[in-house]
Protein backbone atom coordinates (compact mmCIF):
# COMPACT_ATOMS: atom_id res chain seq x y z
CA UNK A 1 0.00 0.00 0.00
CA UNK A 2 1.37 3.28 -1.18
CA UNK A 3 1.24 5.66 1.79
CA UNK A 4 2.11 8.78 0.32
CA UNK A 5 -1.07 8.33 -1.70
CA UNK A 6 -4.79 10.34 -0.93
CA UNK A 7 -7.59 9.65 -1.50
CA UNK A 8 -9.36 12.77 -2.34
CA UNK A 9 -13.01 12.67 -2.37
CA UNK A 10 -15.97 15.01 -3.09
CA UNK A 11 -19.41 13.77 -3.38
CA UNK A 12 -22.73 15.06 -4.65
CA UNK A 13 -26.21 13.75 -3.56
CA UNK A 14 -29.85 14.30 -4.43
CA UNK A 15 -31.14 18.10 -2.88
CA UNK A 16 -34.28 19.84 -3.24
CA UNK A 17 -34.80 23.72 -3.62
CA UNK A 18 -36.20 23.92 0.26
CA UNK A 19 -36.93 20.67 2.76
CA UNK A 20 -36.37 16.89 0.91
CA UNK A 21 -40.36 15.62 -0.09
CA UNK A 22 -41.75 13.03 2.51
CA UNK A 23 -40.04 9.54 2.34
CA UNK A 24 -37.02 11.40 -0.04
CA UNK A 25 -33.59 11.27 1.78
CA UNK A 26 -30.61 13.03 0.14
CA UNK A 27 -28.85 10.02 -1.38
CA UNK A 28 -25.31 10.04 -3.32
CA UNK A 29 -25.23 10.03 -7.04
CA UNK A 30 -21.92 11.19 -8.03
CA UNK A 31 -18.37 9.79 -6.02
CA UNK A 32 -15.83 12.16 -7.29
CA UNK A 33 -12.25 10.67 -5.75
CA UNK A 34 -9.06 12.44 -6.50
CA UNK A 35 -5.50 10.95 -5.59
CA UNK A 36 -3.02 13.14 -4.74
CA UNK A 37 0.20 12.14 -4.16
CA UNK A 38 2.02 13.52 -1.40
CA UNK A 39 5.42 13.15 -2.23
CA UNK A 40 4.72 14.18 -5.66
CA UNK A 41 2.35 17.03 -5.43
CA UNK A 42 1.08 15.59 -8.31
CA UNK A 43 -2.51 14.38 -9.17
CA UNK A 44 -2.36 10.73 -10.30
CA UNK A 45 -5.62 9.62 -10.59
CA UNK A 46 -9.50 10.91 -11.19
CA UNK A 47 -12.24 9.22 -11.37
CA UNK A 48 -16.08 9.96 -11.30
CA UNK A 49 -18.61 7.31 -10.16
CA UNK A 50 -22.35 7.56 -10.84
CA UNK A 51 -24.40 6.19 -8.40
CA UNK A 52 -27.97 5.53 -8.71
CA UNK A 53 -30.36 6.53 -5.63
CA UNK A 54 -32.69 3.49 -4.73
CA UNK A 55 -35.06 5.75 -2.22
CA UNK A 56 -35.27 9.37 -3.82
CA UNK A 57 -35.02 11.50 -7.31
CA UNK A 58 -32.89 13.88 -8.62
CA UNK A 59 -34.65 17.01 -8.80
CA UNK A 60 -34.72 19.92 -11.44
CA UNK A 61 -33.14 21.83 -8.43
CA UNK A 62 -30.42 19.30 -7.79
CA UNK A 63 -29.75 18.85 -12.41
CA UNK A 64 -29.20 22.86 -12.55
CA UNK A 65 -26.59 22.85 -9.25
CA UNK A 66 -24.75 19.57 -10.83
CA UNK A 67 -25.57 19.23 -14.25
CA UNK A 68 -26.35 15.50 -13.39
CA UNK A 69 -29.82 14.06 -14.84
CA UNK A 70 -32.16 11.50 -13.46
CA UNK A 71 -31.41 9.33 -16.85
CA UNK A 72 -27.16 9.60 -16.12
CA UNK A 73 -27.67 8.82 -12.67
CA UNK A 74 -30.06 6.27 -13.46
CA UNK A 75 -27.21 4.78 -15.43
CA UNK A 76 -24.77 4.38 -12.36
CA UNK A 77 -24.01 1.60 -10.13
CA UNK A 78 -26.03 0.79 -6.90
CA UNK A 79 -24.39 2.20 -3.41
CA UNK A 80 -23.22 -0.98 -2.08
CA UNK A 81 -21.35 -1.68 -5.64
CA UNK A 82 -19.75 2.23 -5.36
CA UNK A 83 -18.49 1.39 -1.68
CA UNK A 84 -16.92 -1.96 -2.56
CA UNK A 85 -15.22 -0.37 -5.42
CA UNK A 86 -13.89 2.22 -3.54
CA UNK A 87 -11.95 -0.03 -0.79
CA UNK A 88 -11.32 -3.00 -3.90
CA UNK A 89 -9.48 0.15 -6.48
CA UNK A 90 -9.02 2.66 -4.34
CA UNK A 91 -8.11 1.05 -1.18
CA UNK A 92 -10.32 3.34 0.58
CA UNK A 93 -10.30 1.42 3.73
CA UNK A 94 -6.77 1.37 3.99
CA UNK A 95 -5.79 5.08 2.78
CA UNK A 96 -5.79 8.46 4.22
CA UNK A 97 -8.52 10.51 2.81
CA UNK A 98 -9.95 14.10 2.51
CA UNK A 99 -12.76 15.94 1.58
CA UNK A 100 -13.73 19.45 1.88
CA UNK A 101 -15.30 20.15 5.36
CA UNK A 102 -17.49 17.23 7.29
CA UNK A 103 -20.32 16.90 4.55
CA UNK A 104 -19.02 14.11 2.73
CA UNK A 105 -17.89 11.74 5.36
CA UNK A 106 -21.30 12.08 7.08
CA UNK A 107 -23.29 11.43 4.09
CA UNK A 108 -21.60 7.88 3.53
CA UNK A 109 -21.93 7.67 7.33
CA UNK A 110 -25.54 8.21 7.47
CA UNK A 111 -26.56 6.47 4.02
CA UNK A 112 -24.31 3.40 5.16
CA UNK A 113 -25.91 3.08 8.64
CA UNK A 114 -29.36 3.60 6.25
CA UNK A 115 -28.71 0.98 4.02
CA UNK A 116 -26.40 -1.60 6.02
CA UNK A 117 -23.63 -1.10 3.59
CA UNK A 118 -20.44 -1.68 4.83
CA UNK A 119 -18.74 1.93 5.26
CA UNK A 120 -16.26 1.90 2.55
CA UNK A 121 -13.71 4.36 4.60
CA UNK A 122 -10.56 3.87 7.12
CA UNK A 123 -10.10 6.02 10.05
CA UNK A 124 -7.98 8.62 8.73
CA UNK A 125 -10.20 11.23 7.62
CA UNK A 126 -9.28 15.02 7.19
CA UNK A 127 -11.33 17.94 6.74
CA UNK A 128 -9.68 20.01 4.31
CA UNK A 129 -11.91 23.42 5.15
CA UNK A 130 -10.92 22.96 8.23
CA UNK A 131 -7.25 22.70 7.66
CA UNK A 132 -7.44 25.90 4.85
CA UNK A 133 -8.81 27.52 7.69
CA UNK A 134 -6.37 26.81 10.43
CA UNK A 135 -3.43 27.59 7.70
CA UNK A 136 -5.25 30.62 7.26
CA UNK A 137 -5.38 31.47 10.88
CA UNK A 138 -8.79 32.45 11.02
CA UNK A 139 -12.12 30.23 12.45
CA UNK A 140 -13.83 31.72 9.25
CA UNK A 141 -14.81 28.58 6.71
CA UNK A 142 -14.36 29.31 3.08
CA UNK A 143 -16.36 27.32 0.35
CA UNK A 144 -14.11 25.33 -2.39
CA UNK A 145 -14.45 28.14 -5.04
CA UNK A 146 -13.40 30.68 -2.64
CA UNK A 147 -10.49 29.50 -1.19
CA UNK A 148 -9.55 28.53 -5.28
CA UNK A 149 -9.89 32.33 -5.63
CA UNK A 150 -7.99 33.69 -2.09
CA UNK A 151 -5.10 30.88 -3.33
CA UNK A 152 -4.76 32.21 -7.23
CA UNK A 153 -5.73 28.44 -8.15
CA UNK A 154 -8.24 28.16 -11.27
CA UNK A 155 -11.48 26.62 -10.93
CA UNK A 156 -11.01 23.78 -13.46
CA UNK A 157 -14.18 21.86 -14.56
CA UNK A 158 -17.83 22.58 -13.53
CA UNK A 159 -18.37 23.29 -9.51
CA UNK A 160 -20.75 21.08 -8.07
CA UNK A 161 -19.83 17.89 -9.73
CA UNK A 162 -17.76 15.76 -7.86
CA UNK A 163 -15.10 14.67 -9.97
CA UNK A 164 -14.48 18.21 -11.14
CA UNK A 165 -14.68 19.34 -7.28
CA UNK A 166 -12.15 16.47 -6.27
CA UNK A 167 -9.46 17.37 -8.45
CA UNK A 168 -10.00 20.83 -7.42
CA UNK A 169 -9.65 20.24 -3.36
CA UNK A 170 -6.60 17.93 -4.72
CA UNK A 171 -4.97 20.79 -6.10
CA UNK A 172 -5.83 23.61 -2.70
CA UNK A 173 -4.75 20.41 -0.80
CA UNK A 174 -1.21 20.33 -2.76
CA UNK A 175 -0.82 23.99 -1.77
CA UNK A 176 -1.19 23.40 1.52
CA UNK A 177 1.26 20.96 1.81
CA UNK A 178 3.66 23.63 -0.35
CA UNK A 179 3.37 25.91 2.25
CA UNK A 180 3.93 23.31 5.14
CA UNK A 181 0.53 23.47 5.92
CA UNK A 182 -0.88 20.42 5.86
CA UNK A 183 -0.53 17.42 8.25
CA UNK A 184 -2.77 14.56 7.13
Amino acid sequence: MSEHLLNVVDVEATCWEGPNPPGQPSEIIEIGLCVLDLRSLERVDKHNILVRPDRSTVSEFCTRLTTLTPEQVAGGIGFAEACALLRERFHADARPWASWGDYDRKQFERQCAATAVRYPFGSRHTNAKRAFSAARGTQRRYGMAEALRLTGIPLVGTHHRGVDDAWNIAALIADMKKQDNWSA
